[in-house]
């Protein structure tokens, strides 16, 4: 009986099911079937690859390693140290401040410089340069390298190509977070941000709620991930979130609501913990 080599084919990007086809050993000289292997392999990892993006990098010129405090998503000194200071500037991502907090899997495509894995950044700011998708930060482009020494000749090549996916955003034991700004006025005007927003999807629409009457106002997203009240309800307030990842007909955008609230008294420049926080599917 002549030996079989069990093969298992499958099409890509095809919804039928894959199969199983049996094949005589005989019939494949061994330097065919180390092509045929190899070939396999290929397939594997252009379909490993397929959910990234191919596009090009620079890091902030800054002398720190952190990112700026200044970035268009308004997040001060904490967009600068958020994520351990992995942070980037993205104008194709940004959307008009919708994708400020979003999360992003970037790996450098150089292999004798850079990790598989690569980094995982946040997006804190606004800006383009060269062609670029990111502008990251001095410690999210070295952390593309396969260790310190290749982290340093990546900085020093300063541009390199890059390849990259949305991924969650992923912050343990913290909740939402929301930051008054200095710009607020009690009780005439209330502006806040958005902090350690977990998952990977937007926050598309924000409300905020007097608990005693249960009277919701529609906010407004000023710019970046700031949203504001002009003369905001009285009393204890919840703020609802309305999470999207961009496929309504899908049916997947969800309301997110805080069990904490920010107090009747509330002051400029204060942070709240919502009590609540995305749940990773």
């Amino acid at each position: 009986m002549t030996p079989s080599l069990i093969l298992y084919i499958c099409t890509i990007q095809s919804s039928k099911p894959c199969s199983f086809v049996s094949v005589p050993q005989m019939a494949f000289p061994m330097h065919c079937l180390s092509a045929l292997l190899y070939l396999f392999a290929l397939i594997s990892k252009a379909t490993a690859d397929a959910n990234f993006t191919v596009s090009k990098a620079v890091h902030y010129p800054n002398s720190d390693t952190r990112g700026t405090e200044t970035g268009a998503c308004e997040y001060g000194a904490f967009g600068a140290t958020l994520n351990n200071g992995d942070v980037s500037a993205s104008a194709s991502l940004y959307r008009n401040g919708v994708g400020c907090g979003a999360c992003y899997q970037v790996r450098c495509t150089n292999p004798h410089y850079c990790s598989p894995s690569g980094v995982t950044i946040v997006i804190t700011d606004s800006g383009a340069s060269n062609g670029t998708d990111f502008i990251l930060s001095q410690h999210a482009f070295a952390g593309m390298g396969q260790n310190k020494d290749a982290g340093a000749t990546l900085l020093n090549l300063g541009y390199v190509g890059i390849e990259y996916r949305r991924v969650p955003c992923i912050y343990p034991g913290k909740n939402i977070i929301f930051k008054i700004t200095e710009s607020s006025h009690f009780p005439y005007y209330l502006e806040f941000e958005i902090w350690y927003q977990q998952g990977n999807q937007d926050i598309i629409a924000v409300q905020l709620c007097e608990t005693v009457n249960l009277t919701c106002q529609l906010l407004g997203r000023t710019h970046g991930a700031v949203w504001a009240a002009i003369s905001p309800p009285n009393g204890p307030l919840n703020i609802r979130m309305l999470f999207s990842s961009g496929a309504p007909h899908r049916g997947d955008q969800k309301w997110l609501v805080s069990t904490s609230t920010i107090p009747q008294n509330w002051t400029a420049g204060a942070t709240y913990d919502s009590g609540v926080q995305v749940q990773l599917q």
